[in-house]
């Protein structure tokens, strides 16, 4: 009886290398960027939250944070649903076109570029008001 731990000599020998298992993957562009706008909406989340939560503490009693914290909420649900539109659109043979790729670097990069300024961008122009202000 062999034991189960054993590798049986007559299988075939599965040697992967990297390249072979990402070329394994179908490529789906909607997914990808779906994925991508998943982890940018969590990141933009997080960012928000310690951004505003600074800006709340070093306010005083003022509505400007609540404002910006609203804006920004307004801000990025109509760009994320863009983004989600644009790559939903296509069928399942351009889904897989690698020609999409540049495209999909582009419009990634201004995904994580808006959920990691748009925080500060806001609230530091509402700090900068709440200052010429008071």
């Amino acid at each position: 009886m062999a034991n189960a731990w054993q590798r049986d000599e007559t299988a075939p020998v599965a040697s992967k290398t990297a390249q072979d298992r990402v070329s394994a993957k179908p490529l789906d562009w909607r997914k990808r960027m779906s994925d991508n706008i998943a982890y940018a909406l969590l990141v933009y989340t997080g960012l928000q939250i310690f951004v505003t939560m600074g800006s709340l503490k070093a306010a005083g009693p003022s509505m400007l944070p609540y404002v910006a914290l609203c804006i920004l909420v307004v801000a990025i649900i109509p760009a994320c649903r863009r983004f989600e539109r644009r790559w939903n659109r296509l069928d399942d043979a351009q889904a897989a076109d690698p020609a999409l790729a540049g495209y999909f670097r582009r419009d990634r990069a201004l995904l994580w570029l808006l959920a990691i300024g748009l925080p500060f961008l806001i609230t530091g122009l509402f700090r900068l008001l709440a200052l010429v202000l008071s």
